[in-house]
């Protein structure tokens, strides 16, 4: 089965979940925001937890994915500034638009006619994030520049070895 059609049957199983247990409703969300209801985030804490020990499990026994034969492993990382700012970012486009973005695409599928424009904003949200890394990354030329304009040299591995 190739990639593409895998994602497609991940996609779909993943909308029909998001319906049936109610996370595309803007009253469901409202309510876990407003911690009215903690149904929102006894869902998440079972996904969590059901996909913490699967990982687990999967890591322990060596696995590999089924797609691209890759090790189940990977690499912590301690939290950074672009982690905690996007964090944010997400959380209010959250609360405004009543929905996250697997939601969003999941009331565009079940023909909820305002999503539409919550789907056209995340659109927008994506295509300027693309043209502000490009241009960072046109400005700092031999930099790694992160969404958020913080930039590092890059070190050549080649180049290093020639300067020792």
């Amino acid at each position: 089965m190739g990639t593409r059609v895998a994602g497609g049957v991940v996609g779909v199983v993943f909308g029909v979940t998001l319906s049936w247990t109610g996370l595309t409703s803007p009253d469901v969300l409202r309510e876990g925001l407003l911690l009215d209801n903690a149904y929102l985030y006894l869902v998440f804490a079972s996904a969590v937890a059901a996909s913490s020990i699967g990982l687990a499990l999967l890591r322990r026994a060596r696995a590999r994915a089924v797609l691209t034969g890759e090790p189940v492993a990977w690499t912590p990382q301690p939290p950074r500034r672009r982690h905690v700012v996007g964090s944010l970012t997400f959380g209010v486009g959250w609360a405004v638009a009543d929905a996250c973005p697997g939601p969003i695409a999941t009331q565009v599928g079940q023909g909820v006619l305002w999503s539409l424009f919550t789907i056209t904003g995340v659109v927008i949200g994506m295509v300027l994030f693309l043209r502000v890394g490009d241009s960072a990354r046109q400005r700092t030329r031999g930099e790694h520049v992160d969404a958020l304009g913080s930039g590092r040299r890059r070190r050549d591995a080649a180049a290093g070895a020639r300067a020792a």
